[in-house]
């Protein structure tokens, strides 16, 4: 179903820019309340240098990748056949409006399970590490795509 000769695999590094347009409408969206994530003035009292990224809003960057749909190319995955498994993040440092993200992503793991219907069911683990402009890690990104049979 699925090669595991990918495991460990690297993909493409991008960079992304944080725009404080689109935090404020990611916190709007995702019902924060705290007005760090929205009004710059509240912010910078608060101690912050700009608008603070919610939680979370690493994971949406993921998709800003100039190489969108690599990996289901890399393993020859019709984007119909996927779901979305699981995500989590480990943050180190906080993210504000104006930094520059470096995203390097690996394919952590590739495996199978069987459904309770009796057909297999593909999982792809994806390990990224965010870095900020002075090479600090600010979260390492884990996320598990599902893949139904064809």
């Amino acid at each position: 179903m699925l090669d595991h000769s990918h495991i460990g695999r690297a993909l493409t590094p991008y960079s992304v820019l944080v725009e404080a347009g689109r935090l404020r409408f990611f916190a709007l969206a995702t019902a924060q309340s705290d007005p760090v994530y929205f009004d710059p003035a509240t912010a910078e009292a608060a101690g912050y240098p700009a608008l603070l990224a919610p939680p979370t809003f690493l994971f949406c960057l993921e998709f800003e990748s100039p190489q969108r749909g690599e990996l289901y190319r890399l393993l020859d995955i019709d984007i119909a056949r996927i779901l979305h498994g699981e995500q989590s993040f480990a943050y180190r440092r906080q993210v504000f409006a104006g930094d520059r993200l470096d995203y390097a992503g690996r394919i952590a793991n590739i495996y199978v399970k069987r459904s309770r219907s009796g057909g297999e069911l593909g999982f792809i683990e994806i390990e990224t590490t965010v870095s900020n402009a002075e090479r600090q890690v600010v979260a390492e990104l884990r996320r598990v795509t599902v893949v139904k049979p064809a």
